[in-house]
């Protein structure tokens, strides 16, 4: 790889920005026999370079655990609203990322930005049948017929609701609390699925996806990279 693109895709700027920190030995490799140039070739796996004697680590993925607030749609750009991208702080934003898969605008929680389209595809296909887990608060009693109902599936109309799993967290007769979990993830199915049994969604939180968890420390609208062993969750068995 290029000095250059292995600086750009690091991050550093535009390709002209990326010479001049070149050109004013601002950048140093290694091992080099010669002089830092904009067309060294590099291995961008193992080459030591530094910029300002601090060194370079290179990235080709990059994989953030996002805590989604309320008001943010699940998407990469939208031109009247806030969208989850905003919310990536300046030395993540050369990467180009994008949400896998979606929240509505109301639901908070646990949603992955990634610029690694494989992956993405991977935890989407309808085939690998990938567990999202929610916690939800709704209106009215929930008992043992609506946890029977989300576990035969559902139709919901325009659509066959798989079976899910549903656990009561708590049920009183004006607004109870359960968690759900998934292995599809139509648009508002959630929601549609509680209307159906008689009952309004009030509050809905993605705790889950496959094995990965959300961080509870991470305060809504804060995001941080994944671990090693967090990515290992997120993939298992896809």
């Amino acid at each position: 790889m290029r000095l250059d693109k292995f600086l750009s895709e690091c991050g550093f700027g535009t390709r002209s920005e990326i010479k001049k920190l070149i050109r004013t030995d601002r950048v140093s490799v290694v091992g080099a026999k010669s002089k830092p140039t904009a067309d060294m070739r590099i291995d961008e796996n193992t080459a030591e370079v530094f910029v300002d004697g601090e060194p370079v680590t290179y990235k080709k993925y990059i994989y953030l655990m996002l805590n989604k607030p309320n008001g943010y749609l699940s998407a990469t750009y939208d031109k009247d609203k806030a969208v989850v991208l905003d919310l990536v702080p300046p030395q993540y934003r050369h990467f180009d990322l994008f949400p896998v898969g979606r929240l509505d605008i109301d639901t908070v929680g646990l949603i992955v930005l990634t610029n690694d389209g494989a992956l993405s595809h991977r935890l989407l296909s309808p085939r690998h049948h990938i567990p999202k887990t929610y916690y939800a608060e709704v209106s009215g009693k929930l008992g043992d017929s609506e946890v029977s109902a989300f576990a035969e599936g559902m139709d919901l109309g325009d659509f066959i609701a798989q079976p899910s799993e549903m656990t009561i967290v708590s049920s009183d007769d004006d607004k109870s609390a359960a968690e759900v979990t998934i292995y599809e993830g139509k648009f508002h199915q959630i929601k549609r699925m509680f209307e159906k049994t008689g009952h309004t969604v009030t509050y809905l939180k993605r705790t889950a996806m496959n094995r990965l968890s959300l961080d509870e420390s991470l305060s809504e609208g804060e995001l941080r990279e994944l671990t090693d062993r967090e990515l290992e969750l997120l993939i298992y068995e896809t």
